[in-house]
């Protein structure tokens, strides 16, 4: 059932009504952002609601069993608001997202509330961008407790991991950039692999502030340290950027123990027999 005012009731209820849709985004990162199918901004709760064309979001449907509810949200990349580079970030993944109705020439009556949960997967196409969003049972079916595995299942830094990341972490520049994948620094001279799997943040140039994994690193002798990054930065790499770089860890016990000497707190069961060992086992019962 849905709970809203005495006099949004009796408008609805009317013969004509005067409704626009709302969309509040608030990201991670606590930016929230409005966005209306009026044809003017609408400021309601304080939050300012603009008249974006190009918003098309699916039909909404919502069930009394404890399924999902999604839809699917698309839109042109056409607003300052939200642009490609800012999706390639990830700066929408799991945004927090409310859809509601108004009536726009009365806001005073207050609002309809249709659907609220989360951003699942942003994809874009082009000048295109595409946002599923799921609802509040979405984290009903989230798994609960943990498998046994042979690799680490914290991830670096984290509590469970309890390595101090300040002290895994060196900065420096960028000497040159192939692509907005990989560029070289000629001050690298640690070993190949010591940085592979870790996560470079880029603290100047067009790239400051974003993060990226880093896929490779090796270490080319006399030229210098080769940085491959798992995905492309949303913006060109240019010589001279500045960036921080943390150690990586592939999440088995011999680099956690060789690497940060944090065997105590390994998140694994390397010694558990696999499922061949399991298999051997049985079939030679037999």
């Amino acid at each position: 059932m849905k709970d809203i005012t005495p006099a949004l009731a009796a408008h609805l209820a009317g013969d004509v009504t005067r409704l626009a849709s709302c969309w509040k985004l608030t990201r991670r990162d606590a930016v929230v952002l409005g966005f209306t199918d009026h044809d003017v901004d609408i400021v309601f709760g304080g939050v300012t609601f603009r008249a974006a064309t190009g918003f098309n979001p699916s039909a909404i449907q919502n069930t009394g069993s404890l399924s999902v509810d999604n839809l699917d949200v698309e839109g042109m990349l056409t607003s300052g608001s939200i642009t490609e580079a800012d999706i390639l970030a990830g700066l929408y993944d799991f945004a927090e997202i409310e859809i509601f109705q108004v009536n726009y020439t009365d806001l005073s009556q207050g609002s309809l509330k249709l659907k609220r949960g989360w951003l699942g997967e942003v994809a874009h196409y082009k000048q295109q961008f595409i946002a599923e969003v799921r609802g509040l049972t979405q984290r009903l079916s989230q798994t609960i407790g943990e498998l046994y595995s042979a690799s680490c299942r914290a991830t670096l830094g984290d509590s469970r991991c309890k390595v101090d990341l300040s002290l895994s972490t060196v900065i420096g520049s960028v000497t040159s950039a192939v692509s907005n994948l990989q560029f070289l620094d000629t001050t690298r001279t640690e070993p190949s692999g010591i940085y592979s799997f870790g996560t470079v943040t880029f603290t100047s140039g067009a790239n400051a502030g974003f993060s990226m994994e880093v896929k490779e690193y090796v270490l080319i002798p006399s030229t210098a340290g080769q940085v491959s990054l798992v995905l492309p930065m949303p913006y060109a790499i240019g010589p001279g950027d500045t960036y921080s770089l943390t150690l990586g860890c592939d999440k088995t016990i011999n680099t956690c123990f060789a690497r940060f000497n944090n065997v105590v707190n390994f998140r694994g069961e390397p010694l558990v027999p696999g499922l061949d060992r399991m298999l051997e086992t049985a079939g030679t019962r037999s």
